[in-house]
């Protein structure tokens, strides 16, 4: 056999031997090579204990800047103070804006300056759900025209994160046994256990009249706000080794 003949065979069986190693390496470091992967979701419901309230005022457009400002402040002033009068601690109010625009009119085919208004919004967590109702209207006197939605939430939810993780694994391993009985796999060790967290805080929305009342000019009725349930789940997924 002459030269070029023996060095062609060569390079053809070391392109087939690189090959056939190549196989035999991915196959043994594949990390997902017998394994089974299977979810399962745990969700428990409790009352919250924290309501999360937005209580603004939006000032009606002043001649001048500091018109609009002092007007504000002063409303303002008394709705924090309020909220201290009924228990909330300064801690749990807290700006979340402050604006002070100009405003024009375009009416007459050109930009007119009309004056100057101010919007400030405070956010209020509630520790007291009983004091829910109290708080919308005892803002809404003191001058607050702007009120968002309420979130319900739970403080400390380790537990009920915990209980619903038992159910999430329970759950996973019923359903894993289930489909290796109707499919003859055999199942061995648990290798690994992934887990996914969400959660879904209850959210009360206000009528448009109270969201966009005026504000001020005396006693104002309680709403009722009715709490409900919050719901905490925990998603697992297990991976088991198939023998």
């Amino acid at each position: 056999m002459d030269k070029p003949k023996i060095m062609h065979l060569v390079a053809i069986l070391c392109i087939t031997a690189i090959v056939v190693v190549g196989f035999v390496m991915l196959r043994k470091d594949n990390p997902f090579q017998n394994q089974f992967s299977v979810s399962g979701t745990g969700k428990v419901f409790a009352k919250p204990d924290i309501a999360n309230l937005t209580v603004g005022v939006k000032t009606e457009v002043k001649a001048t800047a500091a018109e609009a400002v002092k007007e504000n402040t002063k409303k303002m002033n008394d709705i924090i103070a309020a909220l201290k009068n009924l228990g909330i601690e300064e801690k749990d109010i807290k700006t979340v804006n402050y604006s002070l625009n100009p405003s024009y009119d375009y009416s007459v085919g050109r930009q007119r300056l009309l004056g100057y208004e101010v919007s400030q919004n405070v956010t209020i967590k509630i520790r007291n759900l009983d004091k829910i109702g109290d708080t919308i209207s005892k803002t809404t006197e003191k001058g607050a025209n702007q009120i968002g939605s309420i979130d319900f939430t739970i403080d400390d939810e380790n537990e009920l994160k915990a209980q619903a993780r038992d159910l999430a694994i329970e759950k996973a391993v019923a359903k894993a046994e289930d489909i290796a009985k109707k499919t003859g796999m055999h199942l061995g060790k648990i290798i690994n256990v992934y887990e996914n967290q969400y959660y879904a805080p209850q959210t009360n929305y206000l009528s448009k009249d109270m969201a966009l009342g005026i504000g001020g000019g005396g006693a104002v009725p309680s709403p009722d706000i009715q709490v409900g349930q919050n719901e905490v789940a925990v998603e697992v997924n297990v991976v088991y080794e198939v023998k």
